[in-house]
């Protein structure tokens, strides 16, 4: 889980319902900033337990060098509406089949750089493998190739098994008491954050989501050759650190994938909050390379 220190939308940007084929889904839109050559859209899915507003502090950055950025609540997440009680409705390809719509509805005709983290790499890669067109690139952010760490898995059974005897307040106290077991940044609460945005945010995840983004992280099979078969540009960025999929898989990943590899010196599992300057600078050099 990413902590943002702040959920304010940045300055210039829009927090907004984004009207799809599939609904509406709650959205940070930060503009490319005046003056920049627009270079592009980019299309953010956050991970486990997640929000848009983990990428609060890429908008900035992005901006300066010329790229709209999109961060999106996926169905059931946070802002974004869900069934409170039917899994089936959070079965990976409904969540892909929903990127495909977020993408068409962003871009407007034009395909997106589109960027998932953690879980939110695993919708990406599907939504990838059921239609690659509406991108110009994928970035793996933080998400390997199949299921997560065992040690991770063991946190999100702890998970899995709380919500299904205790209400959603009862596990969030729980959590916090025993530092969140679940798929979460090491070091604790930053001083900077505020424990009730954080609280509200998942007191907004649908119980049935967690749940079956559960089961996801805990079954996913290893898709690389599928992916490595589709005609995008591919960056697996992460960490230089990572107890979810530790280091030598996202190594080999990259290699499979023959794509461009990133390692963010001083970062663990969520880059995007804890080393966000040098995030977002190989993600825009990186856009940059792919638009030629």
């Amino acid at each position: 889980m990413s902590r943002p220190r702040t959920f304010a939308p940045p300055a210039g940007a829009r927090a907004y319902a984004l009207a799809t084929a599939r609904g509406e889904f709650a959205v940070i839109d930060a503009p490319a900033a005046a003056g920049a050559e627009p270079r592009g859209i980019a299309l953010l899915l956050p991970g486990f337990t997640g929000s848009k507003e983990d990428f609060n502090p890429l908008h900035e950055a992005l901006g300066a060098r010329g790229y709209r950025t999109v961060a999106v609540d996926g169905r059931g997440q946070f802002e974004s509406d869900g069934p409170a009680d039917d899994e089936s409705a959070y079965a990976q390809e409904e969540l892909a089949r929903d990127v495909l719509a977020q993408a068409a509805a962003v871009g407007d005709g034009r395909p997106v750089h589109l960027l998932g983290h953690s879980l939110g790499g695993q919708i990406a890669r599907a939504a990838v493998l059921l239609d690659h067109t509406p991108f110009r690139s994928l970035t793996l952010m933080s998400s390997g190739p199949a299921q997560i760490s065992v040690p991770q898995q063991q946190r999100v059974k702890l998970l899995r098994d709380a919500l299904a005897v205790m209400p959603m307040a009862e596990v969030w106290e729980a959590m916090r008491a025993m530092d969140a077991p679940e798929e979460l940044d090491e070091g604790g609460v930053d001083d900077q954050e505020d424990p009730e945005d954080l609280r509200r945010r998942w007191l907004g995840n649908k119980p049935a989501q967690l749940l079956a983004a559960g089961r996801q992280l805990c079954t996913e099979p290893d898709r690389v050759g599928e992916l490595a078969a589709v005609p995008l540009p591919f960056h697996v960025l992460s960490g230089a650190r990572d107890d979810t999929w530790p280091l030598p898989l996202l190594d080999d990943m990259a290699l499979r994938l023959r794509a461009h590899r990133t390692v963010i010196e001083g970062a663990e599992h969520s880059p995007n909050s804890e080393r966000p300057a040098p995030t977002a600078e190989a993600l825009a050099a990186f856009w940059d390379r792919v638009n030629g």
